[in-house]
């Protein structure tokens, strides 16, 4: 079946659905994928609840209730078959409504995102393109390649007038010092988190009450560069997106700021900036910033386990997978890199795997989480794991068989 064909199947049982539950995942792509399908429903009259969550189980679907569930789902196995889920993680769901670029042979890791394929499905339900803005907040959130049915969705937007494309620093923030100062994605040693660093390197890249980009740049790479990837350093330049129809037009800092009230437990607040109202803007860029500083200290403090097995742990459940990300993509680093945290009784684990790192860490999560009692998986090169604290002498060892 094509993602065509999927989502036209998902869309016409919405379609016939008076009111529906819907889930979304909370980070980026999963709060844009829950608002396309939002903005779509209410769109033709529907009735909908929806709740930003950070796992899915069995036990939140509701038997008496019609169910979306969007940038999460498809690892689940045993969800009833008429559960709709719209993701694009290695699908294990069976279920007759499951729209997933995997499914179609589209590349889900790199070419088309949840909040893509939400895009796709609410264009089976009406003129919904003006939502191309919100699929590419999951592209950016996702780390995704602009390419596939990622560039087919961005070059529709820009068509009609909905992207604007420029080039320019891809960095979050209103400013450039907010921009250098909490950069996460990526992590700038020696720059992110030190206020006096940033000064000192904007006030050598002013040349007559303009910043001098070439200067600025330089001096970022000439700081950054011993224990950075060349990756990263290239990535400090390139695509920018304005959003027409977005109440803060920058996309990276749009991604930035609903990932952060997602991660943040506060969920709701990105919701309402992709349902475009404006009130709580600033609240919500309050909120990102602590979030982003918060990234940044756990990043400089985390605590190694396992150098051998490239284990760390953080304390705080809100930054683990954002400091996996950076341990995993900002350094000079060849390994998969595992971050967990304690929270109450069990363990959670984010998982990375660096660029050019063959290893397929959904795969390894979901075995080694579920002979530790627990369950895991996500994407090959993007994964995760929970577990009751009584499997964790398990969860190391088997992380130990499987990079021996």
């Amino acid at each position: 079946m094509s993602i065509e064909s999927a989502a036209d199947h998902i869309a016409d049982k919405l379609s016939e659905s008076d009111h529906l539950r819907v889930y979304g995942h909370h980070d980026a792509d999963g709060i844009a994928s829950a608002t396309i399908m939002c903005h779509a429903l209410n769109r033709i009259g529907k009735k909908f609840h929806l709740t930003i969550k950070d796992r899915i189980s069995n036990e939140d679907i509701k038997k008496d209730e019609v169910t979306l569930l969007c940038d999460f789902g498809a690892s689940l196995e045993d969800l009833p078959e008429d559960v709709m889920v719209v993701d694009h993680h290695i699908p294990c769901f069976n279920g007759e409504y499951h729209a997933n670029p995997r499914l179609c042979g589209i590349d889900g890791e790199k070419e088309l995102s949840a909040s893509g394929v939400a895009y796709i499905v609410a264009n089976h339900m009406g003129d919904n393109r003006d939502l191309s803005g919100l699929a590419l907040l999951g592209i950016i959130g996702d780390r995704q390649a602009i390419a596939g049915k990622n560039q087919e969705i961005i070059n529709e937007g820009i068509a009609n007038q909905f992207i604007v494309p420029e080039r320019g620093i891809p960095l979050a923030g209103r400013n450039l010092e907010e921009k250098l100062f909490t950069a996460i994605n990526p992590y700038l040693r020696g720059i992110s988190g030190e206020k006096e660093a940033v000064q000192e390197i904007l006030k050598r890249s002013l040349k007559e009450q303009e910043y001098s980009y070439e200067t600025l740049l330089s001096e970022i790479i000439l700081k950054i560069a011993p224990e950075t990837n060349d990756k990263v350093m290239q990535s400090l330049w390139g695509d920018r997106y304005e959003l027409e129809r977005g109440v803060i037009t920058d996309a990276h800092s749009m991604a930035a700021v609903v990932e952060s009230c997602g991660l943040s437990k506060r969920g709701g607040l990105g919701v309402t900036l992709c349902l475009r109202t404006s009130q709580s803007v600033e609240e919500a860029w309050d909120i990102a910033i602590k979030h982003r500083l918060k990234v940044i200290s756990a990043i400089q403090n985390v605590k190694s386990i396992d150098e051998s097995i490239s284990l760390f742990e953080v304390s705080d459940p809100t930054t683990a997978s954002s400091v996996a990300d950076s341990l995993a993509y900002d350094n000079l680093n060849e390994k998969p890199v595992f971050v967990m945290v304690k929270s109450g009784e069990k363990y959670s684990v984010s998982a990375r795997c660096p660029s050019g790192a063959e290893y397929n860490l959904s795969e390894i999560m979901k075995n080694i989480a579920e002979e530790a009692g627990g369950t895991g998986g996500g994407h090959i090169s993007r994964a995760g794991a929970t577990f009751e604290k009584e499997g964790l002498l398990k969860f190391k060892n088997g992380l130990k068989e499987a990079f021996a």
